[in-house]
């Protein structure tokens, strides 16, 4: 399989794991490219994402590296196996691979949970609410530009309704709910949206409200992505460059932390249905 020019976050992440395995076990790059019989940059290029590792060689690693952890291996299976085209494929080239990294980690999820603070979660905007977020983006976006974000976002959305779904927890403060993007009526919408969306079994929605105060993450947001094991989770938060992919296991720990506080702090999903009735009765 030939090299890559620019390798996905899934790619990548692939590619880190290998790496872990490897000098995990105290193995050089020497001794892991004579194990699968290539040569020295080949083990480097897996390692950065470039090349891809077939599962009969990622089996043959795990077992030198004594991985005993079968599902872990299985979940690494499943990182090395080409899925084929994807529906963010057809952004690619046209979008920020930012963007499509997105998608793709919240497609391949067991499980996503997100805290907010200015925005409602991406998965749950309204078109409007959408575009209007694009529209204030600086420098600014050509409309052609906001039409292909408001458009693929939405496409982002099919992940929550498909046959199998992920679990959705979305954590969203008070701030987010009263920022009017779009103006009165698409706030109005927007809030009726997240009520709607509320009922549906696998989507949870839990609100802090002002009086909490301070609290963890106040000035970024958060996705996190359960991964098919807990190795394998991702934390991606956003940065005026794009969006950061983090899964070291510090980064984790930080962000479960997070979220855990965000459980025990925030209204139960019952009363921060209520809390989002309210605020829409206002608008």
């Amino acid at each position: 399989m030939a090299a890559r020019t620019a390798p996905t976050q899934r790619q990548k992440r692939l590619g880190a794991e290998v790496r872990k395995l490897r000098t995990g076990a105290g193995m050089s790059i020497e001794y892991a490219a004579g194990l699968l019989g290539v040569d020295r940059s080949k083990i480097s290029h897996i390692e950065s994402g470039i090349r891809h590792i077939s599962t009969d060689r990622l089996r043959t690693l795990a077992t030198h590296c004594e991985c005993t952890d079968e599902e872990y291996v299985s979940a690494l299976f499943e990182l090395a196996t080409p899925s084929g085209r994807n529906w963010w494929d057809q952004y690619r080239g046209r979008l920020s691979p930012g963007l499509l990294d997105i998608a793709e980690l919240e497609w391949h999820a067991v499980g996503i949970q997100t805290t907010q603070t200015a925005h409602v979660p991406g998965l749950l905007q309204t078109e409007d609410y959408a575009r209007s977020i694009f529209a204030a983006v600086l420098p600014a976006l050509s409309r052609l530009e906001v039409e292909l974000r408001v458009a693929h976002r939405m496409e982002r959305q099919q992940v929550l309704g498909r046959e199998q779904p992920p679990g959705f927890m979305g954590y969203v403060h008070e701030a987010a709910l009263r920022m009017r993007f779009g103006g009165r009526e698409a706030a109005r919408s927007q809030l009726n949206a997240l009520i709607a969306a509320s009922d549906r079994d696998n989507v949870t929605i839990r609100i802090v409200p002002f009086e909490r105060g301070s609290f963890p993450g106040a000035g970024h947001a958060l996705l996190y992505a359960e991964g098919a094991v807990s190795q394998l989770d991702t934390a991606q938060v956003d940065s005026a460059h794009g969006p950061d992919f983090l899964h070291t296991e510090p980064h984790l720990a930080k962000y479960r932390a997070h979220l855990e506080w965000m459980d025990k702090e925030c209204l139960s999903a019952s009363a921060s249905r209520d809390f989002i009735h309210g605020l829409a009765r206002e608008l």
